[in-house]
């Protein structure tokens, strides 16, 4: 059965090839400026992963943060880490932001369950 991350990856890599169609200068730009700015450089990608992730969730994007999320766990970090940068983000976007904080847990958990199943460990 899909989860609706499974969900968000169908529609936003059918998204993201459909808006590449585009010829607008504009919106190339800036894609291409986003999957620049987390490259590394003076941080390293993992660390703006992380960054990402906190900026995110201050801002309320669901869908960033399951992008960041993503990314965090495929580059490495660990739950407690991820649980650390949400208690920041937390502390700088208020209550407001606990709604975004279970949808995060939740990526989390979805995420981690896929790794298990991947690995073949049972829980």
């Amino acid at each position: 059965m899909p989860t609706k991350l499974d969900e968000f990856r169908t529609y936003r890599t059918a998204m993201n090839g459909r808006i590449a169609e585009i010829d607008h200068l504009g919106i190339k730009r800036f894609f291409n400026l986003d999957t620049t700015a987390y490259k590394d450089g003076a941080l390293d990608s993992k660390t703006k992963e992380l960054l990402g992730l906190v900026a995110s969730c201050v801002l309320r994007c669901n869908d960033c943060i399951d992008y960041h999320l993503m990314q965090c766990v495929e580059l490495g970090w660990k739950d407690e880490e991820l649980y650390d940068a949400l208690n920041v983000a937390l502390i700088v976007g208020g209550s407001i932001f606990i709604p975004h904080l279970r949808h995060a847990v939740e990526t989390i958990d979805t995420l981690r369950a896929e790794e298990r199943s991947k690995s073949g460990v049972r829980t």
